[in-house]
């Protein structure tokens, strides 16, 4: 089989020791933070609930300035609580916490990823010029006369017009349809971008430490020639371990492919994560709405917010995993009308390998 692995200790190979002793101190406060979760999850006293979350609170604050001080030294990470402006800060805070609600349901939980993503977008793009574009509306308003009206949106045409959405399967399709859908809206020519598929995944029968991350050529669609040169954006809702972009940029520039630059949109990601991505590669910026402190031994995210893909497109049965045109089916007529430009690029990349 046409596969490509990478293990978990060459990601760490990247990381220098600088990170390391951080990832190391951030560990160390988020084993405080977790025997903090025990005494709040066994019910005690009100007294004592209330000093164990004053306790929690001030663990947080600590590794929030913890996360901020690192970042600072690391402009490739943005995390959009860190560098936007303090009177956004609630709105993100607010949807992150809906999003690792465990009660947030389905319909839901697609509605908040909508959200963020549309607000990583303008992260990453929503103060980049000072040019303008107009756009000229017709409204439904005809008397007296056909009305139509002006409004001004930035000129980002240069920014966008060289972008290929580059698809880590399964979780990361509704998210780079919505990036990609974004692109199209402040393009002046309605740009539609190209789509690359690739079929990645990781063993979870093993440990963050001996994780392996696989990538089958087989069942990935893409044109290798027209990455070259190009914006390769990715948008998964969760970056933990940074191990599936890294191991797909990895490949791309074995085969000879040079991007011009990469940017890589998360609602969460991990310290650890973000830090082996940065140091990886070179050209890439992370945008992220959301940092975590910590990964448990699976290389889940803590706190988390569970498995973001089963909780945007359910689950599979076992032995009847859908393949990329059943998940853009079962996506509903909802998604499907809103999506419709990227969803026929999707399936024109699919079919016509």
């Amino acid at each position: 089989m046409n596969k490509v692995i990478l293990k978990a200790q060459d990601l760490d190979g990247y990381l220098t020791e600088e990170d390391t002793g951080n990832i190391a101190r951030m560990d160390g406060l988020y084993r405080q933070a977790m025997v903090s979760f025990n005494i709040l999850n066994t019910g005690k006293s009100k007294q004592e609930t209330r000093k164990e979350e004053t306790r929690l609170i001030d663990l947080y604050n600590t590794m929030g300035n913890l996360m901020q001080e690192i970042c600072r030294k690391e402009p490739r990470i943005q995390v959009y609580s860190f560098v936007s402006p303090q009177e956004n800060h609630g709105e993100a805070s607010r949807l992150i916490a809906k999003l690792r609600d465990i009660k947030t349901g389905r319909n839901e939980f697609v509605y908040y990823i909508q959200r963020a993503f549309e607000m990583l977008f303008n992260l990453a793009y929503g103060a980049r010029t000072s040019q303008k574009n107009y756009l000229i509306v017709k409204t439904p308003v005809t008397i007296p006369v056909q009305n139509y009206a002006v409004h001004k949106i930035p000129n980002l045409d240069e920014q966008l017009s060289n972008s290929v959405m580059c698809v880590m399967l399964r979780g990361a399709l509704l998210p780079s349809m919505i990036i990609s859908k974004e692109i199209q809206e402040y393009s002046s020519s309605g740009y539609l971008t190209p789509f690359a598929l690739f079929k990645i995944k990781r063993d979870d029968t093993k440990s963050e430490d001996t994780m392996e991350y696989i990538l089958d050529l087989d069942r990935s669609y893409f044109n290798i020639e027209e990455l070259n040169g190009k914006d390769l954006l990715f948008a998964d809702p969760m970056n933990a371990t940074g191990g599936s972009l890294v191991t797909i940029v990895k490949f791309l520039q074995s085969k000879g492919i040079k991007p011009r630059s990469i940017k890589f949109f998360n609602v969460i990601s991990a310290l650890k994560g973000s830090l082996r991505v940065v140091r990886a590669i070179e050209n890439v910026t992370i945008y992220t709405l959301w940092m975590d402190p910590a990964l448990n031994e699976s290389a889940y995210i803590m706190p988390g917010l569970g498995d973001a893909g089963d909780r945007i497109n359910g689950v599979d049965e076992d032995e009847h995993p859908r393949d990329m045109l059943r998940l853009v089916a079962d996506y509903g007529t909802n998604i499907t009308g809103l999506y419709r430009s990227q969803i026929r690029i999707i399936e024109e990349t699919v079919l016509h390998r």
